[in-house]
């Protein structure tokens, strides 16, 4: 079990009146299940309060079915695929979905007072996506479940000569794409070619996540700059509103994404797929798991 509070953390530095803390780049672990499932993982436990609203970011490749049918409360799960996925990844879950994410698609299921999930992907299909956590306020963690299904020909792009950003979910340079279900959010899947820069402006109060999916990439905000080698991401902590310029110094294209979403603020507990305000919560929803009150999934695979 993982309790994070506003102490957690020990690799952030302060910057400047808008922006709170930067986390110094960060790898995250690997992570190896059976053998079809690899991914970089990392979690807020580690990070720190920085990495606010986010608690969990899996950057994974998945061959075959890993996890089964397991349960969700208390938060958001994210599932955003890269365009470079070959094949479908099955869906399904309690609230009566049943479809396949298509390369490029997102998913947000807000599982609120608990829902029951199942994603894998399809026979000779690779996925390489991101899995997230988003953390909800404890007001808002009983609410009904509900979710978002946003296709890749849905999502606007913003294209220039620099760089191709697909708006994934909510607003960038002007551009608006789909609206989270729960925690505010933007949510960019975006390349730069060498030599070319992508600025965003944050409004107050918000947590950044930059990650590198693919080649190096430079990120300045207000006068701090960060370097992250492929598979590496920093968490910022904005109180006021910043510009953030990401920008490749590299010779090849670099793949990069951006989340940009509304601070919680509130201490919480993590035990695996569930979010908490206390211990007691988590030993609640275990209890309610374990009594079928959180949903099911019809076997009609």
């Amino acid at each position: 079990m993982n309790a994070i509070n506003g102490a957690t953390g020990s690799s952030n530095s302060f910057t400047s009146d808008a922006v709170a803390l930067i986390s110094e780049p960060n790898s995250g672990d690997d992570l190896t299940i059976g053998s079809g499932f690899k991914a970089q993982s990392f979690r807020a436990r580690d990070i720190g309060e920085t990495m606010d609203p986010l608690v969990m970011v899996d950057h994974f490749v998945a061959t075959e079915p890993t996890f089964g049918v397991h349960p969700h409360a208390g938060m958001s799960a994210v599932s955003l695929l890269f365009e470079d996925s070959e094949g479908l990844f099955h869906n399904r879950d309690s609230l009566g979905n049943d479809f396949d994410l298509q390369p490029g698609d997102l998913y947000w299921l807000s599982t609120g007072r608990g829902a029951v999930h199942d994603e894998h992907p399809r026979p000779n299909s690779r996925i390489h996506a991101l899995q997230v956590f988003v953390n909800v306020p404890q007001a808002k963690r009983f609410e009904m479940p509900t979710s978002l299904l946003v296709r890749s020909e849905d999502m606007p792009v913003i294209n220039t000569a620099e760089y191709r950003v697909k708006v994934t979910l909510g607003e960038s340079n002007g551009v608006r794409g789909a609206t989270s279900p729960s925690t505010p959010m933007t949510m960019l899947d975006g390349s730069i070619q060498p030599g070319g820069r992508f600025s965003h402006q944050t409004a107050a109060k918000r947590g950044i996540w930059a990650q590198s999916i693919q080649g190096s990439i430079d990120v300045v905000i207000d006068e701090t700059a960060r370097h992250l080698a492929t598979g590496q991401a920093i968490a910022i902590k904005c109180d006021g509103s910043a510009k953030i310029i990401l920008s490749n110094p590299a010779r090849e294209s670099v793949h990069f994404v951006l989340f940009d979403g509304a601070q919680i603020g509130e201490p919480f507990v993590q035990d695996g797929p569930f979010v908490m305000g206390s211990q007691q919560q988590i030993a609640d929803i275990k209890a309610a798991y374990k009594a079928g009150k959180l949903g099911t999934i019809a076997d009609n695979r």
